[in-house]
């Protein structure tokens, strides 16, 4: 007989049917790495797997950050820890990296798998932050600055195909939306408290969306419990205009009311403030964005910092994924990236 009797094995809960429906009963998108053939199935298909995280624009950060052996790296938005993995190749020997992280579910599965994959405390450590919490996470370290940090400022695969999570309209699950659901008011609070021109105001600020004013008259004040509530309350409102046309809105809608549930602008604003102070002499900054609101901070930021003397470089345009990426990944298509050098 083999195996420890002091943990039995369990059985896997079955399903109904031939394949599980429901995302709970999907084994495979909760331990993907158990999985490996299905998912580089799944990725070779220009897919991402539910569950999983696959990193964008690897290659350029690699380049804009330029880390080296024994320098201190900061990954603000660690995520599934792709970006982080790249970073800590080569910062060994002898350097470390820092990885911030505000969501309370998805840190520990990470900081887990990092140290599976060998990345000892004394080269890794993980905190729960938002990355506006860069100067207090680097103090409490005992460090002065960082040579390299980076912010990849999407969500993670693992937030938008958790259907609890509430961040997609493409499967039903509870209106939230808070990357840390112990804190703060959910998105479908957020509605209901809203008046008309509040919520006009968020949907024009955070997401340019062009049909604010009826939108918020459509939507303020009423209680849409789900993520498909709100998907279809908003396609109502919008009958009048092209397909096309109104599923760009339900998307922009869903960003707008993120953005505002979890302070994304403010959490943005103070990073690229204290940015300067947190980077080491020469020490360079990369920050991936994915919508405009976010992008014209971070190019604004950049450019009255190069202005003022805190940047010695700027990034002179956005770079881009590869039309190679964007196929084998789609979630890559928004992403931009900036960089800068003290």
């Amino acid at each position: 007989m083999t195996g420890d009797p002091s943990t039995p094995h369990r059985r896997r809960p079955r399903y109904t049917g031939k394949n599980p429906r429901r995302f709970d009963e999907k084994y495979k998108e909760h331990d993907p790495e158990r999985y490996p053939d299905t998912l580089a199935k799944v990725i070779a298909s220009g897919k991402t797997p539910a569950g999983a995280h696959v990193p964008i624009l690897v290659d350029e950060i690699l380049e804009a950050l330029d880390p080296r052996p024994g320098e201190i790296a900061v990954d603000c938005t660690l995520g599934y820890g792709g970006h982080a993995r790249a970073l800590l190749g080569r910062l060994g020997p002898g350097g470390k990296l820092l990885g911030l992280d505000v969501d309370p579910l998805e840190l520990p599965k990470t900081e887990a798998r990092m140290r599976r994959l060998g990345f000892g405390p004394e080269v890794f450590v993980a905190r729960r932050s938002n990355f506006a919490g860069l100067p207090a996470a680097l103090a409490a370290e005992d460090l002065a600055g960082a040579d390299c940090i980076l912010a990849d400022l999407g969500l993670s695969s693992m937030q938008i195909d958790t259907p609890g999570r509430g961040f997609s309209f493409k499967t039903p699950g509870p209106l939230d939306m808070r990357m840390n659901p112990n804190m703060g008011q959910p998105a479908s609070a957020l509605v209901l408290a809203s008046s008309a021109a509040e919520l006009a105001a968020v949907l024009a600020d955070n997401a340019d969306e062009p049909h604010a004013a009826i939108l918020a008259s459509a939507l303020a004040g009423r209680t849409l419990a789900q993520t498909s509530d709100l998907s279809a309350a908003v396609r109502a409102a919008l009958g009048h205009v092209k397909e096309e046309e109104c599923e760009k809105s339900v998307r922009r809608v869903f960003q707008a009311l993120r953005v505002a549930v979890n302070e994304e602008f403010t959490a943005l604003d103070t990073l690229l403030r204290h940015l300067p102070q947190c980077l080491n002499p020469g020490g360079r900054v990369a920050i991936v964005t994915f919508h405009s609101g976010e992008d014209r901070r971070v190019k604004q930021a950049f450019q009255a910092g190069l202005r003022d003397g805190s940047y010695s470089s700027i990034a002179g345009n956005v770079v881009r994924p590869t039309a190679g990426e964007c196929r084998a990944n789609p979630r890559a298509s928004a992403g931009k990236l900036r960089w800068a050098r003290r």
